[in-house]
């Protein structure tokens, strides 16, 4: 059976040149995400791209937040460098990039108000970290009642075992988990 792709978008999460370069191989990812941008656009479906990012100085992280505050320095040093998503799967004129504060795509954007406005209501994740972005973007969609579709092998995680851990045992529970080959033949 076919869904219906008029409420649907695709989220690009995370795929900054800064995070992806922190994996120790991210040519399948890229790849993967790539295949599944194109396939996206020439069914017609909305591509966001979602980035984490601050002011300049990054005056919104707080000492108490340990995740965010570890990489401080790293991230407040060029903010706009830091926000730049990987050139291989660049957003064309007119995708919608949101900007987030924290780590799930819902904190601190307007990604929420953009999802209304566009009638979505199906949500198609990829993304880093499958432990980050990936895991609160789930769980915060699936209280805000959308439907979830999680592309197992366009997200990555540090931890291989985490990746699975959660594709397999704990985002099955509120979302369909799929490789990229059998979402394109729905």
């Amino acid at each position: 059976m076919e869904r219906n792709t008029q409420d649907t978008a695709l989220l690009i999460m995370d795929m900054q040149a800064a995070i992806v370069g922190r994996l120790t191989d991210s040519k399948a990812l890229i790849g993967n995400v790539a295949k599944g941008i194109a396939y996206t656009r020439n069914k017609k479906i909305p591509v966001i791209y979602v980035v984490v990012g601050f002011r300049q100085g990054a005056p919104e992280i707080s000492t108490n937040n340990k995740g965010f505050s570890a990489n401080k320095n790293i991230m407040s040093a060029n903010m706009e460098e830091w926000m730049k998503i990987h050139p291989d799967i660049l957003p064309l004129t007119g995708e919608i990039l949101v900007t987030k504060r924290r780590v799930s795509a819902f904190t601190g954007s307007d990604l929420e108000v953009v999802l209304r406005a566009g009638g979505i209501q199906h949500l198609i994740l990829t993304g880093i970290a499958t432990s980050g972005v990936v895991l609160l973007t789930v769980r915060e969609a699936a209280d805000k009642d959308y439907c979830i579709t999680v592309l197992a092998d366009c997200c990555a995680d540090a931890d291989e075992e985490v990746h699975r851990f959660l594709t397999t045992k704990v985002f099955p529970r509120q979302a369909d988990v799929l490789a990229l080959e059998d979402w394109q033949m729905i």
